[in-house]
């Protein structure tokens, strides 16, 4: 139920990327805006978080998808997406499953305690976003440090 708006915001991302992206190269054409520098900061910042916004978006889609097969008819408990794919001594005792967003986790419990992680491409999607986001945050305050740069360097009258 709530899988897909979270694939809508992936896909309104991913879209707000290639034209970012597309602002970003325009830079290096003739009749770039001036002064360039600050232009071209201030998009590939923007390319940047929305690329990290479309990478979680797309792992919360997952996440909430999981848990949405959870008590969905037949055979759903314990959760789909931790029997699916695994051996037998792997899923030997499972109880239930545990859900995180902030990192996207979706891990799945034995009656023992131990768990194991149901998507192990989650692993990815958590360092992939969180890059982008944390280069994203870089170039912001680049940009807001070379703007007060220029301001103290400014001849006072």
């Amino acid at each position: 139920m709530f899988a897909l708006p979270a694939l809508g915001v992936s896909l309104v991302c991913a879209v707000a990327v290639l034209i970012s992206a597309a602002r970003v190269i325009a830079m290096a054409l003739p009749g770039r805006p001036q002064p360039w520098a600050e232009h071209l900061l201030r998009r590939t910042a923007a390319a940047f978080a929305w690329a990290a916004g479309a990478v979680y978006s797309m792992g919360l889609a997952g996440v909430l998808w999981s848990e949405a097969e959870v008590g969905d008819g037949a055979d759903s408990t314990p959760a789909p997406a931790c029997r699916m794919g695994f051996d037998p001594q792997t899923i030997e005792g499972l109880t239930h499953h545990r859900a995180s967003y902030l990192p996207l986790r979706f891990d799945c419990v034995r009656a023992d305690g131990s768990a194991y992680a149901s998507d192990p491409d989650l692993v990815w999607t958590n360092w992939t976003w969180s890059a982008l986001a944390l280069t994203a945050a870089l170039l912001f305050i680049g940009m807001h440090y070379r703007e007060e740069l220029r301001a103290r360097r400014a001849p006072v009258r």
